[in-house]
């Protein structure tokens, strides 16, 4: 069996201007793995020895998150584009010598995911997203109940530097509040996983990198959808999506629906838990990922 994720050695890679921070384990056809917000590639720990006994796994830290660098903002908020962000992984996978690959990813990795998969449609093979919609459908279908349940989305698009001096005068509060406020609280949350949660929020730059992320998604990333969609473009490799029965995302929005209608191939359910799947329902996350991507 593989090591426990927490005890292997953290590699960093510099790719597209940037260094890269990832764990890397397992054989076979290669998975790449994105976390999402206020985490690291620490959230796939219980996942990763059964994925890495069938899959040769790389659980990357997205720019601005974890260990990976964390660049200045700019006006434009285009560092922290998903299509930057996208590219960042593309090369790293590049670096590791996997010209094609799988990609498993949650939260605001889904999203770089997505982006991942439009741009650089040829090396995606398959691809699995937990918890999300697409991000365009998500603003423009807001309604009070979707902004109350994820405040964060416009608090943290606020301008700089209000929302970032907050994180950062406490980033331990802050990881707490906001993954203990979701159905389960803490407890769901190995100790070792939370406090590297907790100890990469307290990192130089994380504060505004967190921030960034979310302009991106309200600014630029928006534009590059539009103008996506304006073309026709459409995923056509195999994707599946799962959500939380108790969380917010399958609450608001037609999930199914709304990747049906910019994807060929899509099926998916909701799961039993709230948000943070991998952690709450390890053994359907690793059914499903059988399923999707195979034990060979």
């Amino acid at each position: 069996m593989s090591p426990s994720l927490f005890d292997l050695p953290l590699q960093k890679h510099t790719v597209n201007g940037v260094q890269i921070a990832a764990r890397v384990a397992g054989d076979g056809p290669p998975l790449l793995l994105l976390h999402g917000h206020p985490q690291t590639h620490v959230i796939w720990h219980r996942v990763w020895p059964e994925l890495t006994r069938h899959h040769t796994c790389v659980a990357a830290d997205l720019r601005g998150y974890g260990d990976s660098d964390k660049p200045a903002a700019t006006p434009d908020h285009a560092p922290y584009s998903k299509r930057e962000m996208a590219r960042d992984m593309a090369e790293l996978m590049t670096a590791l010598g996997h010209a094609q690959f799988d990609v498993l990813a949650h939260d605001r990795g889904a999203r770089v995911a997505h982006r991942l998969a439009l741009d650089h449609a040829s090396r995606v093979r398959r691809m699995m997203l937990l918890d999300i919609a697409p991000t365009l459908d998500m603003y423009e279908g807001t309604t009070r109940a979707f902004a109350q349940a994820y405040y964060h989305w416009f608090w943290l698009i606020q301008p700089a530097p209000g929302p970032e001096t907050m994180i950062a005068y406490d980033p331990k509060f802050y990881v707490r509040s906001i993954m203990g406020g979701r159905p389960g609280g803490l407890a769901l949350f190995d100790p070792r996983a939370l406090a590297e949660y907790e100890r990469c929020a307290a990192l130089p730059g994380t504060a505004t990198g967190i921030c960034e992320d979310y302009r991106a998604a309200a600014t630029i990333d928006l534009d590059h959808d539009r103008e996506g969609r304006a073309r026709g473009e459409r995923l056509r490799m195999p994707l599946r999506v799962f959500w939380g029965e108790r969380g917010a995302v399958g609450r608001n929005f037609d999930v199914l629906g709304l990747w049906r209608a910019i994807a060929d191939d899509v099926d998916g359910r909701a799961l039993p838990g709230a948000h943070y799947l991998a952690e709450e329902v390890p053994e359907l996350i690793i059914e499903e990922a059988h399923r999707l991507f195979g034990t060979a």
